[in-house]
């Protein structure tokens, strides 16, 4: 079974940035689709980005266009999330997920793995 390993979470200021990883344990990842999702608390998961397997499709959530990169490093088997104009409404625990069918889905339903998740409180 593949484990995920979220880091670089923290506080930071509004305005701010964040560059989350997720590092996976297994060669699964390089063919798996692997996405974002956040959680704050008293709300439901919400999708946040995700990508292919060969990185040629990257989806994001409208709340996060334009400030948010996802990428990934097959060769490192590591996920990258690039947060920049961070805003407090970004606060939440972060969580990766990864899809066995290699698409980039924005249903989490669609994942098969998970991480821990890492938090990310960004302040006014």
């Amino acid at each position: 079974q593949v484990q995920l390993e979220e880091s670089g979470g923290g506080l930071v200021q509004a305005g701010g940035s964040l560059r989350l990883s997720c590092a996976a344990s297994a060669r699964t990842f390089s063919t798996s689709g692997m996405g974002w999702f956040r959680q704050a608390p008293g709300k439901e998961r919400e999708f946040v980005a995700a990508i292919t397997w060969s990185s040629g499709t990257a989806n994001y959530a409208d709340s996060v266009k334009g400030r948010f990169t996802i990428s990934r490093d097959n060769a490192k088997s590591t996920m990258y999330l690039q947060m920049n104009s961070l805003k407090p409404e970004d606060t939440a625990i972060y969580v990766c997920a990864g899809d066995l069918s290699g698409f980039a889905s924005r249903a989490w339903k669609e994942y098969d793995y998970w991480g821990q998740g890492t938090q990310v409180t960004v302040s006014s």
